[in-house]
């Protein structure tokens, strides 16, 4: 290699960054969530803590709440949170959001370096050039569909990079990338069909058949699906016509530059980077493979009652993503030419880009933790009960659907909040007249799009970051296509009480 190839590899280099992110967004999202940990630490000492005895399988029994009227969360706990967060349960999830991230971080910059990122960006682009529009309809199917069915969420992280790199050279922006990745997947929970970790475990805690009353989460999936593409569709004509209109506008200029359609197509003619991308498209097919495994072990596991298989099933695909993500780009580096040692270095200063965004994963377990040893959750239970005896169904199925929203701003646990609520909302459907399937369709929707608007949503706070979008100008963008899909969940479940759905 000449003198002048090796000053433009290290040219190259130095602007190859993988995951950068944005520093002044990774500040603005801490303070939000500053301010919503002082939020719940206030409410601890306010609301009266309270609990309901729990079954063998962990569902709440009706008729068993009790006040605690001699316990309220000491500050000193609600100060040391970021700390005692790490000595609960959910400390667990926080280390394998963390060690996910790690690897991720780590994987893209050696994809980056070796112009694997570009390569797979520029053969979608040259495959849609012509079909700009279709793109947008087959990424957003595909993200809807696997959430859908086989329930994968932190998956879509590795998504978010590359769907950014494609709307950008299409001429679109950030939140088109973003609309076209992470909120398909969290759409596909809204539309659910027959996902494992929310309409299956929903239906099973309300004792009803498995896989029942699909017809209209069918018909809700079509509607969801065919408003967002459509949505996505209506930006993206509007930004190709003035960038400038796009709140990223800005903050996309760098990643433009670096992904424009001049830079990335010479890519395809180089055998090295082609050789590199098809051993990473091969771990990648691994990964998907630990997807169908999670889908199937979780489907058979809980149509059998087998709780290990269930178990099994649910970390199936995150697992495979972790052992097979960072070993593809690790082959492809070394498939690239590069040596070992140059690979594992790459790695490292990949490892290093994500490190910023780790105290925001904190910060969330921290207020989880508040939360849970504030013991006021079956409280705020325990008055939304009261508060929907006696009403009509239309409104009961209504003050449902507001009240998981609300929740999740709580507990982003789909599977969490189900254990928690739907033993006590089963029963009270039956008490006013609204069928438990309607039940299970607004827990899904209210679970789905609600991912993506709070704060305290760990997924939506890294997506963003990666691509230097703050929380202030997510939600200037989103806000419409949650209003949206809020007045479709509306319409659905009001027509789910008038037919008596079940």
């Amino acid at each position: 290699m000449s003198e002048k190839e090796i000053s433009a590899e290290n040219k190259q280099q130095k602007t190859s960054e993988g995951l950068t992110i944005d520093k002044k967004t990774v500040v603005s999202i801490l303070c939000v969530l500053t301010a919503v940990l002082v939020f719940v630490g206030i409410l601890t000492q306010i609301v009266p803590g309270g609990e309901y005895q729990i079954d063998a399988e962990g569902s709440i029994i009706e008729g068993t709440y009790q006040e605690i009227t001699d316990y309220k969360l000491p500050i000193w706990k609600i100060i040391a949170s970021p700390v005692l967060a790490f000595t609960t349960d959910n400390a667990t999830t926080g280390l394998g959001i963390i060690a996910i991230l790690i690897l991720v971080g780590g994987t893209f910059l050696i994809l980056d370096r070796i112009d694997v990122l570009k390569y797979i960006m520029a053969s979608i682009v040259r495959k849609f050039r012509d079909k700009r529009f279709l793109l947008i309809a087959v990424m957003v199917f595909a993200g809807m569909f696997l959430s859908s069915t086989a329930g994968i969420l932190e998956e879509s992280l590795t998504l978010v990079p590359i769907a950014v790199a494609v709307s950008l050279a299409m001429g679109w922006d950030s939140f088109t990338g973003l609309g076209m990745s992470l909120v398909s997947v969290a759409f596909g929970f809204t539309a659910a069909t027959f996902n494992p970790f929310n309409v299956i475990t929903v239906q099973k805690l309300a004792d009803l058949d498995v896989f029942s009353g699909l017809w209209l989460r069918l018909l809700i999936f079509i509607a969801v699906y065919v408003s967002l593409t459509g949505f996505l569709i209506f930006y993206a004509k509007k930004i190709e016509k003035n960038p400038k209109k796009s709140a990223a506008y800005e903050s996309d200029k760098l990643i433009r530059e670096k992904y424009s359609m001049e830079k990335c197509m010479p890519v395809l003619e180089k055998s090295s980077v082609a050789k590199a991308t098809k051993v990473f498209v091969i771990c990648l097919g691994f990964v998907l493979l630990g997807v169908v495994a999670s889908f199937v072990l979780s489907i058979a596991g809980n149509k059998i009652g087998n709780e290990t298989m269930s178990s099994i099933g649910s970390i199936a695909s995150l697992a495979a993503m972790a052992v097979f993500f960072p070993v593809g780009g690790l082959l492809a580096g070394k498939a690239s030419g590069l040596e070992w040692k140059k690979v594992w270095k790459t790695f490292g200063e990949g490892v290093m880009t994500i490190l910023p965004v780790l105290p925001l994963i904190v910060f969330i377990l921290a207020i989880s933790y508040i939360l849970d040893a504030g013991r006021i959750m079956h409280t705020l239970l325990f008055y939304i009960n009261n508060l929907m005896s006696g009403i009509s169904p239309y409104a009961a199925i209504l003050l449902m659907f507001l009240f998981i929203s609300v929740l999740e701003f709580f507990i982003g646990s789909g599977t969490a909040k189900a254990f928690l609520i739907v033993p006590l909302m089963s029963m009270l459907c039956d008490l006013l007249c609204v069928t438990r399937q309607s039940m299970v369709i607004t827990f899904c929707m209210a679970d789905g799009f609600t991912n993506l608007l709070y704060p305290t949503s760990g997924i939506m706070i890294l997506a963003i970051g990666m691509v230097g979008v703050s929380y202030k100008k997510w939600l200037r963008w989103s806000w419409k296509l949650f209003a949206l899909e809020g007045a479709i969940a509306v319409a659905f479940m009001l027509l789910a009480v008038a037919i008596n759905y079940n």
